[in-house]
């Protein structure tokens, strides 16, 4: 399965599953990342980090080791 790091700038993904344990799946998820929900990849920076995403209407930062975390389809 692609995680959200792999996904193409200007597409739109939906969530599968976020992989991860303890604080930093709870940030992801305070984020309104959350499965089955869409998120729409805005640009991502020369090096990968950080990936430039619109979630639920919000503009987001992801560090690309969060992004890694992130499961799409």
């Amino acid at each position: 399965m692609k995680t959200l790091r792999e996904a193409a700038v200007g597409q739109t993904v939906t969530v599968q599953k976020i992989t991860g344990e303890g604080p930093v799946k709870r940030r992801i998820m305070d984020m309104g990342i959350t499965k089955g929900v869409e998120i729409f990849i805005r640009k991502v920076a020369p090096l990968g980090d950080p990936v430039e995403v619109t979630v639920r209407g919000y503009e987001l930062s992801l560090r690309k080791a969060d992004a890694e975390m992130i499961q799409i389809s």
